[in-house]
């Protein structure tokens, strides 16, 4: 992630690079891409949180 994070810079301090438009629809399918991917975990994130919550309630 950090390699990602290095190019993007790295792409956004050249003169000739992508304008901010094109790194604002970049961002916005990464965003998809996230939302997505919560979405897909969000049974197991919760029997995770639950479970979380078990164990506290019975110490």
């Amino acid at each position: 992630m950090l390699d990602l994070y290095t190019w993007i810079l790295s792409r956004a301090r050249r003169e000739d690079g992508q304008t901010m438009a094109e790194y604002a629809v970049v961002l916005g399918v990464i965003t998809l891409i996230v939302l997505a991917a919560l979405q897909a975990l969000s049974g197991a994130i919760t029997n995770a949180l639950q479970a979380v919550v078990g164990v506290l309630g019975q110490a």
